[in-house]
């Protein structure tokens, strides 16, 4: 073992060794590894010892320009990036754009007619860390879009400050792997699981997060992540409100890629971030994830939350239908969360919540009794029969025959209204 190149410091009463591990690219990337106080003195003899750096501990300080690994006696976990970015030359910005065209084609195609807010959320990060940001998801059902190469770009540019993960990651214990992470890159997510989404909305503009190790009591550190995901799934990767503001959906389309293009884009990054800290921002902060709603409101994102309503319109009609063509009575009725109830028999994890339900049938210009009144309401049985039941509660009074117009007579099955 050649430890000529590496280095080893003490951090409170541990001791770690920071040495330069081989990449797939033929390249090195710096990592620190736990070492123990014998084996360095069988290495490198006892005097060695007195020779280590220490620190009180660790601190996670987010810097890309004028980066600093001590902060004091405590050791900056937030890793350097690998490039030089020159902030006191000039540089001439069309000399600079002259060196990065396959970036700057790139970040058209991906932000399209929000290119300059494309440019704006990259300087961003490079800039200013801590700011926060939406959530950035790439979406479309086309293969061969760029999608993935966008994340690969973000993890080539940031380094050790991005991280992959898939979207379980979120409602697992153990989270360790987010600790003092810049970027959260989520590749192909698709999930129905209302927690994950609650998670990556809370954790966007959390400026605190609670990190658990296995074997270790959880801690309590300072975050500042930002989200990008990409997903096959346009429509319902997601579950999220009309009253939604902090996710950025785009639509991407396909691509023509140069077999080199990658190598190319990874290439002029140096030349981009010089290009970048240069450049003014295209719009000044207005919110607190800098962006107004209205800014980053895409068709892209309509759609999304146009689905979630339409689907959960289906799903209360199947149910109405289904009692119907059980029961034969055109009065139905029913309350939000008999529909909720209902639903979870039937559709299982997909089922509709209490609210969507009330929502529905508002559409339908449906108005609650005015006081809990008991009422002969419906079950669904776990075998699959419907009963009638006694309940109590505020229903809802559905005239079937007024709302026959929203299913096809011709096959029986639901439209979309």
């Amino acid at each position: 073992m050649n430890l000529d190149s590496a280095v080893f410091i003490r951090v409170g009463t541990l001791y770690f060794l920071i040495i330069e591990r081989p990449t797939i690219s033929k390249d090195t990337e710096k990592i620190m590894i736990s070492w123990n106080k014998e084996t360095i003195i069988n290495d490198l003899g006892k005097d060695y010892i007195s020779t280590i750096k220490k620190y009180f501990g660790f601190c996670c300080i987010p810097q890309h320009i004028n980066y600093e690994r001590e902060i004091g006696d405590f050791y900056n976990i937030y890793h350097p990036l690998d490039y030089i970015i020159e902030t006191e030359s000039e540089i001439d910005l069309q000399e600079l754009q002259s060196k990065i065209p396959y970036t700057l084609q790139y970040i058209k195609h991906i932000f399209g007619e929000q290119y300059l807010l494309g440019l704006d959320y990259l300087k961003i990060l490079l800039e200013n860390p801590t700011q926060i940001l939406p959530v950035l998801v790439l979406v479309s059902s086309e293969r061969e879009t760029g999608k993935s190469t966008f994340l690969k770009w973000l993890r080539k540019i940031f380094s050790f400050n991005a991280t992959f993960i898939n979207a379980d990651s979120f409602v697992n214990n153990f989270n360790s792997d987010l600790n003092g992470k810049l970027l959260v890159l989520v590749d192909e997510i698709i999930t129905d699981n209302q927690q994950v989404t609650e998670r990556i909305k809370f954790l966007s503009t959390a400026d605190r997060n609670k990190i658990e190790s296995k074997g270790k009591d959880k801690e309590e550190v300072e975050s500042f992540y930002k989200f990008v995901m990409t997903s096959n799934f346009e429509k319902n990767f997601i579950k999220i409100d009309k009253k939604e503001t902090r996710f950025w959906v785009r639509k991407i389309p396909s691509i023509i890629k140069n077999p080199e293009f990658d190598k190319h884009l990874y290439k002029e990054i140096p030349f981009f971030l010089n290009y970048l800290i240069r450049i003014p921002h295209s719009t000044p902060k207005q919110t607190r994830m800098w962006f107004t709603p209205e800014q980053i409101r895409t068709k892209a994102l309509a759609r999304l939350m146009d689905y979630e309503n339409e689907n959960a319109k289906q799903k209360v009609f199947e149910i109405l239908n289904e009692i119907h063509e059980n029961f034969n009575e055109d009065e139905i009725l029913i309350a939000p969360k008999d529909i909720q109830s209902i639903s979870k028999r039937i559709h299982g994890r997909n089922s509709i919540e209490i609210n969507d339900a009330r929502n529905v049938l508002k559409t339908l210009n449906l108005t609650p009794s005015n006081n809990s009144n008991k009422y002969e309401g419906y079950e669904y049985l776990p075998h699959g029969e419907f009963v009638k039941i006694d309940r109590k509660g505020r229903y809802y009074s559905v005239i079937f025959s007024e709302i026959r117009h929203f299913f096809d007579d011709s096959d029986d099955s639901l439209i979309t209204i």
